[in-house]
């Protein structure tokens, strides 16, 4: 019993939509982040509350910005966080964090090692042990095809 398939009323679905060439990226931003504040960071820092600070830099890190000068600012920022705890206290630190913080984290240790500066490669190094233990590996495969960079 065949059916008569010469009509095209079946066909409800618009596969053009799924084209590659027709995707766009979600432009829908609530709110556009601005980044970490330098001067409350900075206080903390002055403080001695490294880890709040590290906090700080981590929950406001611009990761749905598309302005590259806010997020160059904040991995600047969070490598000056990074870099003045010491080897000693990075355990401390990333077990104060959340999952979300240490994907975050990750971000920031990748990114810094695309622009390494003076002694931070050892360093980041250190950290990315550190949050890789707390973390595991599916922290690094977030990182990697996370379409949110920082």
């Amino acid at each position: 019993m065949a059916k008569n398939t010469s009509s095209s009323a079946f066909r409800k679905i618009d596969i053009d939509q799924y084209n590659e060439d027709n995707f766009r990226e979600d432009e829908a931003e609530q709110s556009i982040p601005t980044g970490p504040d330098e001067a409350e960071v900075c206080a903390l820092l002055n403080q001695g509350r490294y880890i709040d600070a590290l906090k700080n830099v981590l929950n406001n890190a611009p990761l749905g910005s598309s302005n590259q000068v806010v997020k160059d600012s904040a991995l600047t920022l969070t490598l000056k966080v990074l870099l003045a705890i010491k080897s000693a206290q990075i355990e401390e630190a990333v077990g104060s964090l959340s999952l979300d913080d240490i994907d975050i984290l990750m971000k920031y240790i990748y990114r810094g090692f695309e622009y390494p500066t003076e002694g931070s490669s050892g360093h980041l190094l250190l950290w990315h042990e550190k949050a890789f233990n707390v973390g595991g590996s599916g922290s690094i495969v977030r990182v990697l095809s996370d379409r949110l960079k920082v």
